[in-house]
Order: C-alpha cells, then structure tokens, then sequence
C-alpha cells in the first residue's frame, strides 16, 4: 500500500474511532436514563409491595383481632347464659324458700292458735251477765250455761239440781247473783214454794242493788200467793214499791195489789 492509501486508511480508522466515541457519548446519558428509570420502577414496586405487606400484616392483625373480639363474644355469652341459669335457680330457690316459710309461719300460726284455743279451755275469761262484767272459768260457764238449758227446756227438777251444784263447787261466783234467781224461778217452777221464797230472799237480802232484786221480790209475792199467804204477799209488794218504784217490776206490783183489795 501506498503510503497515500496508508494515510487515508488511518485518516478513516480515526474518523471510524471518533463516530464510534461520539455515539458512544452520545448513547450514554440515554443509557444512563434507562438505568435510573428501572431503579424508580424498582423502588416503586418495592414500596408498593412493602404497603401491600403491610396492609396484609394490618388485616391478618385485624383479623385476629376480630377473631378475639368473637371468641371473647362468645365467652361472655357464655358466661352470661350461665348467670341466667344461676339467676332462675336463685328464683326457684326463693320462691321454694317464700313457700317454705309461709308453711312454717301458717304452722305457726296454726299451733299458736291451737295452743290458745286449748288454753282459753282453762284460762278465766271475761264475761258479762245482768250488766256486771267479771271473770269466769270456762268449769263455771259450762256448768252455768247448762243449767240455764235446762230451766229454757222446762226441766225445773234438773235446774234445781244444777243450780245447786253450781253453788256448791263455784261458792264465790260471778253468776251467784243469777245463779240464786234462777234457782227460785226453777223451784217455783216444780211448785217448791217455799223453798223459792227463800231463795228470792237470799238475793234481795246478799245483793240489793242487783237489777234483778225487783223481779226476784215480785217473784217472792207470788210464790207467797202460791202457799196462801196474801198478808206476806202484800207486804212483800209494797217492800217493791217502796224500794224499787221505778222499775218494771214496781207496775206489776201495783196490779198484784190492786187485785187483792
């Protein structure tokens, strides 16, 4: 080769070099752009993916959290549903208990009555007889309202006896006032009078200002009338009069004296 060529030759490996270095040069920024691009997509992606990470950590947390929040749901539930069945046993248990001591309270009640009633059998009670209060046993008025049954039937013998009786075992009475005017109108009854007469006097004579001593003196007059004894009827009536002018028995007298004139 000729040393012209030569020179060309080189003159076009230099000018081949520089293009090459041109483009090389100016290749390189674009290059360089592309590399920057992927390293942002990169990052990009791998924010990305650390947020759905995250986010996925966050639901599997909240997931467990509301699988928690269930459970403890669930337990207190539980929990609850027992307390009502301990609560309806608690009830029942009241309730049996309520009925438990109602029962005792009516035995109770039931035996206090019982015993009271069986005392009230011994025990003096209060009770009121031709408007005087006093206190009687329960002997005294079974045997008084005995006889009191018998004179009401007629049976003046068996009230005689009775009456009798009653003074004998209940000599300081209550009902001695009564007990003695009515075993005169008993003895009047049977046609004892005299012995009615005397009975009439025991009262009038031991209790003078008994409501029943007017009745007892008109009924002395007539078992007077009864033997024949009209002087000691009449006396008799006027002692009514004179002592008791006001009382019912006072008018009777007067007829009675009217009709022995």
């Amino acid at each position: 080769m000729t040393p012209l060529l030569q020179a060309a030759a080189r003159r076009r490996v230099r000018a081949g070099f520089a293009f090459v270095a041109l483009a090389a040069a100016l290749a390189a920024p674009a290059a360089r752009a592309a590399l920057f691009e992927d390293d942002e997509a990169r990052k990009a992606i791998l924010d990305l993916r650390q947020r759905v990470d995250q986010n996925i950590t966050r639901q599997t947390d909240q997931s467990a959290q509301i699988e928690q929040m269930r459970r403890s749901m669930l337990d207190l539930s539980n929990q609850i549903e027992a307390l009502r069945g301990e609560i309806a046993k608690l009830r029942g248990a009241n309730e049996q208990l309520a009925r438990d001591l109602a029962d005792v309270q009516q035995r109770q009640k039931d035996f206090a009555q019982g015993t009271d009633a069986r005392l009230a059998r011994f025990e003096p009670q209060m009770v009121t007889v031709d408007g005087k209060e006093f206190n009687a046993s329960p002997e005294e008025r079974r045997a008084y309202d005995d006889a009191m049954a018998l004179v009401r039937k007629g049976d003046f013998p068996a009230a005689v006896t009775a009456f009798t009786a009653f003074q004998k075992r209940f000599p300081k009475s209550g009902y001695t006032e009564s007990v003695l005017f009515w075993l005169g109108n008993a003895q009047y009854g049977k046609r004892d009078y005299a012995q009615a007469i005397g009975t009439f006097r025991s009262l009038v004579t031991a209790v003078p200002d008994s409501p029943r001593a007017p009745e007892a003196l008109l009924s002395l007059a007539n078992a007077q009338l009864e033997l024949k004894d009209a002087k000691g009827a009449r006396k008799t009536l006027d002692d009514l009069l004179r002592t008791y002018p006001k009382s019912e028995a006072a008018q009777a007298a007067r007829e009675r004296i009217a009709a022995l004139k």
